[in-house]
C-alpha cells in the first residue's frame, strides 16, 4: 500500500510542486492585499478625511452593554467626539459611575437606562419610552455574553436557560434595539447602527457553538440591513473583533496584537462609513486573512478538525 502511494506521488511530483507554488503564491498575495487594505483603512482613512462625522448624525449615541469592555470604550470615544451618551446595562450603580465619569471627563450629557437583556422581549417597551423624542444619531449594539469556558454543547451547565439567555442577549437585543431606534433615523435620513459581532461569527467556532452561531447572525443581519437602508441615509456596520483586553475575553493585559477597549473603539469608529464590515484593529484584520477562508492555516485547521472531531 505504502509503495503504491509513493509510486503515485512520484508520477505526479511535478504537478504537486506546481500546485504548491500556485497555492502559496495565492495565499501570499491575499495576505499582502490584506496588509495593504489595513494600511489604507487604519492609517490613511482619517488623514484623508474618509471617516464619518458622527456628531452630524444626531445629538445622542446609544450604547448597550455600556459599563464594561468594548461597550465602555465606545461610550468614551463617542463622548470624546462631542456626542451625548445613553448608557444601557443591567447594573444601576455601574451605570451611574460610568455616566458620572463620562460627564466629568468629556463635558457631555448622559442618560442611563437599566435593562437586563437576558429577560427577553419584555424590556423593550420601557426602553422605547425612555428614548422617545431624543435625536439619536448612533446606536451601538454591543451587549453580549458567551460561555464561561469552551465546552461541548451538551455539557453547558443549566443548558436550556443558558442558551436562551445567550440568544436574548446576543440576538434579540440587536434585532429589537434596531427596531426601536431605526425608524426615527430613517425618518430623518441620517444615522449609524454599529453591531458588535465577533470574528468567531465568520469562522465556525466549535466548543463555543451557540455563541459563534449567534455572532454569525449579528454579522449577516448587519450586512443585510446595510443593503436595505444605505440609500436612505443610514450607515450600518458589522464589527468583528478578535481578542480585546476585556473581562469577557478573559485577557487582562493588552499588547501589540491585543488592544485595550478604548484603543479598539477609537480605531473601529474611524472605519465607520468606510467599511461595512470591519475587524476594528489593524492586527485583527491581518489575523483574519490568516485564519479564515482558503488560507493555508485554514486548510490546516480543517485537517485538525477531521482528526480531532
Amino acid at each position: 500500500m505504502a509503495s503504491n502511494v509513493q509510486s503515485f506521488l512520484g508520477n505526479y511530483s511535478d504537478l504537486f510542486a506546481v500546485a504548491g507554488v500556485v497555492s502559496v503564491s495565492y495565499i501570499a498575495l491575499k495576505l499582502a492585499l490584506s496588509i495593504f487594505n489595513g494600511i489604507k483603512v487604519f492609517l490613511l482613512a482619517k488623514p484623508l478625511g474618509l471617516t464619518k462625522n458622527l456628531k452630524k448624525c444626531g445629538q445622542w449615541a446609544v450604547v448597550t452593554g455600556a459599563t464594561d469592555g468594548i461597550g465602555k470604550g465606545y461610550t468614551h470615544q463617542l463622548a470624546k467626539k462631542g456626542m451625548d451618551i445613553i448608557l444601557i446595562s443591567r447594573t444601576k450603580s455601574k451605570l451611574e459611575d460610568c455616566a458620572k465619569e463620562i460627564e466629568q471627563k468629556f463635558k457631555v450629557k448622559t442618560k442611563i437606562i437599566v435593562a437586563d437583556f437576558s429577560a427577553g422581549l419584555q424590556i423593550y417597551d420601557a426602553i422605547r419610552s425612555q428614548l422617545a423624542g431624543l435625536d439619536i444619531g448612533v446606536l451601538v449594539n454591543n451587549v453580549g455574553m458567551s460561555y464561561d469556558f469552551p465546552m461541548y454543547f451538551l455539557e453547558i451547565p443549566d443548558r436550556e436557560k443558558k442558551i436562551m439567555d445567550l440568544l436574548h442577549v446576543n440576538i434579540t437585543s440587536v434585532t429589537m434595539m434596531t427596531s426601536v431606534v431605526l425608524p426615527e433615523m430613517v425618518s430623518r435620513s441620517r444615522g449609524v447602527v454599529i453591531n458588535v459581532a465577533s470574528a468567531s461569527g465568520v469562522n465556525p467556532c466549535p466548543l463555543l457553538t451557540v455563541y459563534s452561531a449567534s455572532k454569525a447572525f449579528v454579522h449577516y443581519f448587519s450586512l443585510c440591513l446595510e443593503r436595505e437602508y444605505r440609500d436612505r441615509g443610514i450607515t450600518v456596520q458589522s464589527v468583528l473583533p478578535y481578542f480585546v483586553a476585556t473581562k469577557m475575553s478573559k485577557v487582562k493585559k493588552g499588547s501589540f496584537w491585543i488592544p485595550y477597549p478604548d484603543q479598539y473603539a477609537a480605531s473601529a469608529l474611524d472605519t465607520v462609513g468606510f467599511e461595512k464590515a470591519t475587524n476594528g484593529w489593524w492586527s485583527h484584520s491581518i489575523t483574519v486573512s490568516i485564519f479564515t477562508g482558503d488560507s493555508l492555516f485554514s486548510l490546516l485547521t480543517s485537517y485538525l478538525d477531521i482528526v480531532m472531531f
